[in-house]
């Protein structure tokens, strides 16, 4: 499995957050410390870009989805941008897609 780079761009408040690679267990903790950090300077609009992630599990669908109640709890949302592959499948099989608040699949 490939690692995970995690790129935060903070606006006024809120930020886009890319991520290149995989999200599984081993690298979740990569994507939770930068969301927890943006919740805690109130950045509660957030975009995350997975146009160029390669693999979702679990684990990583779980901190997309526990970020979402966070932010929904403080007022603010989570939107998905480039949703492709097993993330795309995982949230139409799931029907996790409606706990987010904007989910864009990407043109493939």
């Amino acid at each position: 499995m490939a690692d995970l780079s995690v790129e935060v761009e903070r606006g006024h408040s809120g930020a886009r957050v890319r991520l290149i690679g995989d999200l599984d267990k081993l690298t979740a903790p990569l994507l939770k410390e930068p969301l927890v950090t943006l919740l805690a300077e109130d950045r509660v609009q957030v975009v995350i870009d997975t146009a160029e992630l390669e693999f979702c599990d679990s684990s990583g669908l779980w901190v997309l989805v526990e970020h979402q109640r966070k932010l929904s709890g403080r007022g603010g949302s989570l939107g998905l941008v480039g949703v492709h592959g097993v993330l795309q499948r995982v949230l139409d099989v799931t029907g996790l897609k409606a706990a987010f608040d904007r989910v864009v699949t990407a043109d493939r």
